[in-house]
C-alpha cells in the first residue's frame, strides 16, 4: 500500500467499512450499475452487512493491523466486484484471487479449500474459477489500494476495467443450470420407468 499514492492516502486516513460508515440506504437509491448499488446487492443477496468482519486481533504493529483489518473489511466489495457468491465454492475462488493479487499467505492458505469441494465443484474450481483468479489477480492492479468510499457512485464496469478484471462466469447461473438439469433427467428416467410398468 505504501508503494501506491491512493495506497498511501488509504493508510492517512484510515477509513472503515461499517454499516455506520457506509449509508447502506443511500447505495440502495443509487443507480443499478454503480460500485455502490452493486455492493449493496451483493450484501443483500448474500444475506451479509459490513460489520460481519471480525475486528484483527494478535498484531502488535497498528498499521499492519490496520491494513489487515481494511483487506477484511473490503473483501466483501471484492465478492461484489466479481460477482462471487459466499459459498464455499465462490469463496475459494475469491481467495484464489485475492492470493494471485495481494500475496497475503493467509489467503493462498484459504485455496487449500478447494481440496474439500465436493467432486463438480473441484472440477469447476480447476476449469474455470482457478485459472480465472490467476489471470485476473495477477493482470489487475492491487484491489487493497482501492478507496471503496470514493467510487461508490462509479460505473463498476468502468471501474473494473480500470482495474483489468474481468468478472468470471456467473457460479449461481451455471449451478442452477446445472441443477435443472439433473432434476430434467431424474423426470425423464421416471417416466421411462413409469412408462415401462
Amino acid at each position: 500500500m505504501l508503494r501506491d499514492p491512493t495506497g498511501r492516502r488509504i493508510l492517512r486516513d484510515r477509513p472503515r467499512i461499517t454499516s455506520k460508515s457506509l449509508d447502506v440506504e443511500y447505495l440502495r437509491s443509487l443507480p443499478e450499475n454503480t460500485v455502490g448499488r452493486t455492493y449493496v446487492g451483493w450484501l443483500d443477496r448474500e444475506g451479509v452487512s459490513p460489520d460481519t468482519r471480525a475486528q484483527v486481533r494478535y498484531i502488535d504493529d497498528e498499521e499492519c493491523a490496520y491494513v489487515m483489518q481494511r483487506y477484511r473489511e473490503c473483501h466483501d466489495f471484492y465478492h461484489a466486484l466479481c460477482g462471487l457468491p459466499v459459498f464455499r465454492e465462490g469463496e475459494v475462488a475469491l481467495k484464489a484471487f485475492e492470493f494471485a493479487n495481494t500475496l497475503l499467505p493467509m489467503t493462498g492458505l484459504s485455496i487449500t479449500a478447494a481440496l474439500t469441494l465436493k467432486k463438480k465443484e473441484r472440477e469447476r474450481f480447476w476449469k474455470i474459477y482457478g485459472p480465472w483468479a490467476v489471470e485476473n489477480g495477477l493482470k489487475s492492479k492491487e484491489v487493497i489500494n482501492v478507496y471503496w468510499e470514493e467510487c461508490l457512485e462509479k460505473d463498476v464496469d468502468e471501474l473494473r476495467t480500470e482495474l483489468g478484471i474481468e468478472k468470471p462466469p456467473d457460479l449461481r447461473d451455471i449451478r442452477r443450470q446445472e441443477k435443472e438439469r439433473r432434476e430434467a433427467e431424474k423426470a425423464a428416467r421416471e417416466a421411462a420407468r413409469q412408462a415401462v410398468v
